[in-house]
C-alpha cells in the first residue's frame, strides 16, 4: 500500500546576487554582486541531497549561466553539470532560471547528452519587441531569442520552455505588445508566467517616462493571457498518446481515487500535474512508474 504524501524533490542555490542590471530590477541592490560556490561545493550539497533520498534536485540562481562568471569562469554553469554527470546515482535534475543570452551551444549540448537532465528550462526573456528589451537593459534580441528557441528544439526535441513575459513597460506601445501576442502565439511556449510592470521606487525604470495606467495594463494581461491559454492548449496536444516517466507524489487533493504526479516538463511549485485515475500498480509514492497520458485520464 502507498505511504502518505511525501516532498522527494529539493531546491540547491548554486549562487547569491546578481550580475545583470536589468531596469526594472532591484534585486543587485538587495542581494549584492554575484557570488557563486564553488563547483565541489555544489557537487557535494547535490550528493547530499540524493543521500537523504531526494529524487530531483532543482538548481537555482537570479541566472544560472553566470555561474562562476565573477571568477573569471567562462563555462562555469557547463563544467557544474559535467561534474554532475559523473555521480553514479540516479536523479532529476532541473534548471531554473537561464537567460538566452547565457545558453550557448556547448550548454545545450550538455543537456543532450545527459538524461537525468529534465528537458525543461525556466528561460526568463521578459518581451519579445528589440525596443522593449533595450530600454528593459535585457542582453539580448529578438533575433537571438528566437534563434535560442529554435536551436533548443532542434537539439533536445522534446524540451519544454518555461518563459516569464511582462506587460506595461514604461512607454511600451500597442503595437509592442501586439508584437508579444503575436510571438506568444506563433512560438507556442510551454509555460508563460505574464506579470504586470510594477514600479520599484530604487529601479532605473522608475524615471522612466510613460508609465502606463492600471487599467491599460490589466488589460494588455488579460489580451496575452488568453493568447497563452491557447497556446497551452495547442503544445499540450503533444502529449496525448504518449508513455511517460512520471513521479507520482500522492493522492489527489479532492480523492483518494485518483493520484497526482509530475513529468520531466513540469516543476513543483510552478507548472501543472499529471493527475492518474488508474493507479493500481503505484506501490510507493515518490518513485517512478511509466504513464499512458490520454484526453482528460493517465494509467499506470
Amino acid at each position: 500500500m502507498c505511504s502518505s504524501d511525501l516532498r522527494n524533490y529539493a531546491y540547491l542555490k548554486i549562487a547569491e546576487g546578481c550580475a545583470k542590471q536589468c531596469a526594472f530590477c532591484i534585486i543587485p541592490k538587495i542581494k549584492g554582486p554575484l557570488k557563486s560556490k564553488s563547483i565541489e561545493q555544489v557537487v557535494k550539497e547535490f550528493n547530499a541531497l540524493l543521500n537523504e533520498g531526494i529524487q530531483e534536485v532543482i538548481l537555482i540562481a537570479q541566472d544560472l549561466g553566470d555561474f562562476g562568471k565573477e571568477t573569471r569562469e567562462k563555462k562555469g554553469l557547463e563544467t557544474l553539470l559535467e561534474e554532475i554527470s559523473k555521480i553514479d546515482k540516479p536523479f532529476w535534475l532541473r534548471l531554473l532560471y537561464l537567460y538566452p543570452d547565457e545558453i550557448t551551444d556547448e550548454l545545450i549540448e550538455v543537456i543532450a547528452k545527459e538524461p537525468r537532465i529534465c528537458r525543461y528550462l525556466d528561460m526568463p526573456i521578459q518581451h519579445i519587441n528589440n525596443r522593449m528589451l533595450k530600454s528593459m537593459r535585457r542582453k539580448t534580441s529578438k533575433e537571438e531569442i528566437i534563434a535560442t528557441i529554435q536551436k533548443l528544439r532542434k537539439a533536445v526535441p522534446d524540451i519544454v520552455i518555461r518563459t516569464s513575459l511582462m506587460v506595461g513597460f514604461p512607454g511600451e506601445t500597442e503595437e509592442e505588445f501586439e508584437e508579444l501576442v503575436d510571438f506568444v502565439k506563433e512560438f507556442a511556449l510551454d509555460n508563460i508566467g505574464i506579470f504586470k510592470y510594477s514600479m520599484e521606487k530604487e529601479a532605473p525604470s522608475a524615471s522612466y517616462e510613460g508609465h502606463i495606467s492600471e487599467e491599460v495594463k490589466e488589460r494588455r494581461h488579460a489580451i496575452l493571457a488568453k493568447a497563452q491559454l491557447e497556446s497551452v492548449r495547442k503544445s499540450s496536444r503533444k502529449w496525448i498518446g504518449r508513455t511517460v516517466p512520471v513521479i507520482v507524489e500522492g493522492y489527489h487533493p479532492e480523492s483518494q481515487l485518483l493520484m497526482r504526479g509530475r513529468h520531466y516538463g513540469q516543476c513543483p511549485e510552478i507548472d501543472g500535474e499529471v493527475i492518474i485515475n488508474d493507479g493500481r500498480k503505484v506501490k510507493e509514492f515518490g518513485e517512478l512508474y511509466k504513464v499512458e497520458i490520454k484526453i482528460g485520464r493517465a494509467h499506470v
